[in-house]
């Protein structure tokens, strides 16, 4: 229940992508459930009242964007089962650019995503389900070993390219894993051609020099709602001070 200090919130819809595609006219039929099973996803991955229906908007308008349930209905029942078999048999596919081949041949939605993903944790479980939510598969471009060290600093990654890459592989979300050695993963994108790069909204006001590329190459960029409180940086070093702390105990008590 809303009080005299709780004002409602609002989600705008990002008018701004109609625009820019030149769409007058736009079908919004079937957006509704768009809505409602992102919402629903959203929250069932632990995220808030707002961070869920700001997740289900991305999701409903880029349906929209996408033609909605007309686009839908023009495919025929034949295509629709070979599109369905053909995305099915991603799954635990290693080869990242094979994926991107086959989503392209049978007409799907390639989403692409990025990070270290070192010491997997609940938020990055989350992101990785919500864009899987958006498309047909789902490939992970991964940091390696050299480049984390580059971003993070001595110590990192806690865990190597090849165990981050096999752990990503086995969820269910992930249907491939692209290892890359450059500050990010503009370079994959040629191959990949991703039709949407997915970040979390915590970087709203971060400068992301691959999405420029992204958008060059005809994809979309969205950031989706992040589950607050949740960063490898602070299990490490929480884990480290721990470490530390126990440590120390030994040593007085010896």
């Amino acid at each position: 229940m809303l009080t005299e200090t709780e004002p409602p919130r609002t989600t705008p819809v990002p008018l701004a992508e109609f625009a820019k595609q030149g769409q007058s006219r736009i079908d919004t039929c079937g957006a509704g459930d768009q809505f409602a099973v992102a919402a629903t996803s959203a929250l069932h991955e632990g995220a808030d009242t707002h961070a869920a229906v700001q997740a289900a908007v991305i999701s409903a308008t880029q349906f929209v964007l996408d033609g909605g349930a007309a686009a839908v209905s023009t495919v025929s029942g034949s295509e629709a089962i070979d599109l369905s078999l053909g995305i099915a048999d991603l799954a635990g596919t290693a080869d990242a650019f094979e994926v991107a081949d086959r989503v392209r041949r049978a007409g799907g939605r390639l989403i692409a995503t990025g990070g270290c993903f070192d010491l997997l944790h609940r938020g990055h479980i989350s992101l990785l389900n919500q864009a899987r939510a958006l498309g047909d598969a789902l490939v992970v471009c991964l940091n390696s070993d050299a480049s984390v060290r580059r971003a993070k600093g001595a110590g990192r990654p806690v865990v190597p390219q090849q165990d981050r890459a096999e752990v990503l592989n086995a969820l269910a979300a992930v249907d491939a894993v692209a290892i890359f050695d450059e500050k990010t993963p503009a370079s994959l994108f040629a191959r990949l051609q991703p039709d949407v790069w997915v970040k979390g909204e915590d970087y709203t006001d971060r400068i992301m020099p691959e999405a420029e590329v992204v958008q060059r190459l005809g994809g979309s960029v969205v950031l989706l709602p992040v589950v607050p409180g949740y960063s490898t940086t602070r299990l490490v070093h929480t884990a480290r001070t721990e470490h530390h702390a126990s440590n120390d105990i030994s040593q007085e008590v010896s």
